[in-house]
């Protein structure tokens, strides 16, 4: 492994030749933009593969998180996590509501429901949890509360695309869910995002908003934002979907053998899947345990030495950041589960091109600190 630069994640990136014919097509047709032939195919090929009605594709998941909760009309307070990345919240400051933070469960890493109701106030309007690591909420017990309370229910759902429950896709869970197709995430388009729409006239609403609020060329019904995705993030994502199986086949192969290397080490532990969901193994991360002869940031720095890019996510947790900290949902008594996770968590490089290996001189490296 000396001089390999291991990233925690990588793009799944098709032959370069692949993508000519879309580029072609795009550049003939003269449409780069506004909803052209790219896009049109590729929310039909989503909603087909995802087992959803309605999709509405952005130019990246931030802003589709700000628009959904402008597309519900969102104020006051939301309940969410501090243990997510800063855009969850940052999409709640944008809109000018007031983040409320709860704390997570120390099994799922999800937001705990019982903490849920306990930081529910007259202000709150909405909760926005999130599926991390791709690991569903307990949405059966966060619809209960919604509908108990009158609350709004989004889903950051940016690590949940194709994981399924019982039912079917999570993503059919809440008011909106949205997702992320940022460059690491499993599916991609370099950058972009989506909202998954209950129904023709929420797709509507939020199609008009990610828009500037056009409706036609001369009616503006909403003060939208600029949010399309351009034609050549949809055609490499119409492109990915043809490798989106071969990804994740690779992806459970991978996970498995990080299991089988590090399930039993003392001091380690895995973060297990939901039983009875259907993963995307998006992501593997281990929390750093005191058993371990390491502490969470010495394995990490030795890791990183070794050309590993492992990374603390999430670390910080949101509710450290200056923009947050002063909250008082932000206090780190109020979030004893977040803050302890926030400092043993360790994502390892989980993504289709990794070999099994350099899995094995991964595991191998982390089995030899555990003796030292």
């Amino acid at each position: 492994m000396k001089n390999k630069i291991i990233p925690v994640t990588s793009p799944l990136l098709p032959p370069l030749e692949e993508f000519i014919p879309y580029l072609e097509k795009i550049w003939s047709s003269r449409i780069l933009t506004n909803g052209g032939s790219m896009h049109q195919a590729l929310e039909k090929a989503l909603c087909e593969y995802l087992g959803v009605e309605h999709i509405a594709l952005f130019a990246n998941g931030t802003l589709a998180l700000v628009t959904a909760l402008q597309a519900l009309r969102i104020t006051g307070e939301v309940i969410t996590t501090p243990y997510s990345f800063v855009a969850t919240a940052h999409s709640l400051l944008w809109n000018g509501i007031k983040p409320v933070f709860a704390d997570i469960d120390p099994v799922t890493l999800n937001l705990d429901p019982a903490k849920i109701e306990a930081a529910i106030t007259p202000q709150t309007t909405a909760i926005m949890p999130v599926h991390c690591y791709g690991n569903p909420c307990d949405v059966e017990e966060i619809a209960r509360i919604a509908d108990n309370y009158n609350l709004r229910v989004i889903y950051d759902a940016a690590h949940a695309f194709a994981v399924g429950d019982e039912g079917g896709s999570v993503l059919r869970h809440g008011d909106l869910s949205v997702l992320s197709f940022h460059a690491t995430k499993v599916f991609n388009t370099f950058e972009g995002g989506a909202i998954i729409c209950p129904d023709a006239k929420t797709k509507q609403r939020i199609n008009h908003l990610k828009n500037f609020g056009f409706v036609d060329e001369v009616t503006v019904v909403a003060p939208g934002i600029n949010g399309k995705m351009s034609e050549v993030n949809a055609a490499f994502g119409l492109l990915q979907l043809n490798y989106i199986d071969q990804a994740f086949a690779r992806r459970r192969e991978i996970d498995q053998l990080y299991r089988e290397l590090l399930g039993a080490l003392p001091g380690l532990r895995c973060v297990a899947p939901v039983p009875r969901t259907q993963a995307n193994n998006a992501y593997f991360p281990v929390l750093v345990e005191d058993g371990f002869a390491l502490n969470r940031n010495q394995l990490f720095q030795l890791l990183r030495d070794k050309g590993i890019m492992v990374r603390r996510y999430f670390f910080p947790l949101i509710s450290e950041f200056p923009m947050y900290r002063g909250l008082p949902s932000a206090a780190p008594g109020n979030l004893p589960v977040a803050s302890a996770t926030a400092q043993r968590v360790l994502c390892l490089p989980i993504y289709p091109d990794l070999s099994l290996d350099d899995v094995q001189a991964i595991c191998d490296l982390i089995i030899a600190a555990s003796a030292s």
